[in-house]
């Protein structure tokens, strides 16, 4: 027991130290929260944390843009492994969850006949997940997605397409499977 104890304590005092660092590289942070070991290549002004927040161990923040914008609302968990890739703006609203493995997404590559996909301009549309989501476990969400409040979306899903407030939608693509 004194050993768990030991650990939190720590876990916690890391946590805090990581936000100093992270507000003094530019993070905009409200209040306080959970934060582990997180990785954004570069541009972390370009990121919101709300307050009461929990990013977990391995999550990358990547603004690929100077204009960027990632809101991560109050309360918000987002679980390992999950990457945030933003040229425009992506927005999570408060009191969602993501599971492990999410990737979310604002853009993709244009694509045509003798050029290549990395040369294509990027195609941008913001994505937003809306108040009390629920994204399981390795969740595709791609450019240009709403997911109204109170949606959960199941493991491994692909969301291609908006969907409404209050439904469970899993599959690839992530189709309505019934009201919450």
């Amino acid at each position: 027991m004194l050993i768990y104890r030991a650990r939190k304590l720590i876990q916690s005092a890391m946590s805090r130290i990581r936000q100093l660092v992270y507000r003094a590289m530019g993070m905009r942070i409200e209040g306080t929260g959970w934060m582990g070991a997180i990785e954004w290549p570069n541009r972390p002004y370009c990121v919101t944390l709300g307050a009461g927040a929990m990013l977990d161990h391995g999550i990358t923040l990547l603004a690929t843009s100077e204009r960027a914008r990632i809101v991560i609302g109050a309360k918000v968990y987002i679980n390992r492994r999950t990457i945030l890739d933003v040229d425009e703006r992506v927005e999570i609203g408060e009191e969602s969850m993501i599971g492990p493995g999410c990737y979310i997404t604002d853009h993709d590559h244009g694509f045509s006949k003798g050029i290549a996909p990395g040369a294509a301009p990027l195609i941008v549309e913001p994505t937003t997940i809306g108040r009390r989501c629920w994204l399981g476990a390795n969740v595709v969400v791609l450019k240009g997605v709403t997911i109204g409040d109170g949606t959960v979306v199941g493991a491994g899903s692909v969301v291609t397409k908006s969907l409404p407030a209050g439904v469970v939608a899993a599959g690839v693509p992530a189709k309505v499977i019934r009201e919450v």
